[in-house]
């Protein structure tokens, strides 16, 4: 896949979940993950990381959401149930972008879906847990961006691979046409003309 991604929980409570979700996001190929104003205690949280995710992925705890940094050109996607959220199998995910949960038995804060840029929802009745939501994220995100071949018409795997890329050769360009004169209008006289 093309780009990056991040994910991130505000105001989490159990580091279990917390653990779980740098473990899948770890397992989906996530550049980073992080906390915002979180209760998040990192020994609690490996005893559901099984993977270490924390050792292999750069982990940033912030504070509030005013010291909340993400990469220039990163876009923030919130996932949060609600009537106005984009839902999830109609959404275009950013090439570049962080995913922010909220917490157990509670939303994202209204001040972090302002800094959303998007904010999508789980087509459910009602919420999941928050790191099943996670993992549902990133398996959308690598379903819809990823290259995989299509799926059959008939129940079962596809009959075919999908084809490898393509590369196209070098494209040459020619400067010929900066070489040339300008071209000039009517009644442009080159002897009144001073540089």
């Amino acid at each position: 896949m093309r780009g990056y991604f991040g994910v991130g929980v505000e105001r989490i409570s159990k580091s279990m979940n917390a653990g779980a979700i740098f473990r899948t996001a770890h397992a989906f190929g996530a550049s980073f993950v992080f906390t915002v104003a979180a209760q998040y205690q990192r020994q609690m949280g490996s005893l559901a990381d099984t993977s270490n995710a924390l050792e292999h992925l750069p982990f940033y705890g912030f504070p509030t959401i005013a010291d909340m940094l993400l990469p220039e050109g990163c876009r923030l996607v919130g996932v949060e149930l609600t009537d106005e959220s984009i839902e999830l199998p109609s959404f275009r995910h950013p090439s570049q972008c962080a995913y922010i949960l909220g917490p157990e038995r509670g939303s994202l804060s209204p001040e972090m879906v302002e800094k959303c840029e998007f904010v999508v929802k789980i087509p459910t009745s009602f919420c999941i847990n928050v790191s099943v939501a996670a993992a549902v994220v990133m398996y959308d995100r690598a379903l819809s961006l990823g290259r995989f071949a299509e799926r059959p018409v008939r129940a079962g795997g596809p009959v075919e691979n999908r084809p490898e890329h393509q590369h196209g050769g070098p494209v040459l360009r020619s400067l010929d046409k900066f070489r040339q004169d300008p071209p000039v209008g009517d009644g442009f006289d080159p002897e009144g003309f001073s540089t």
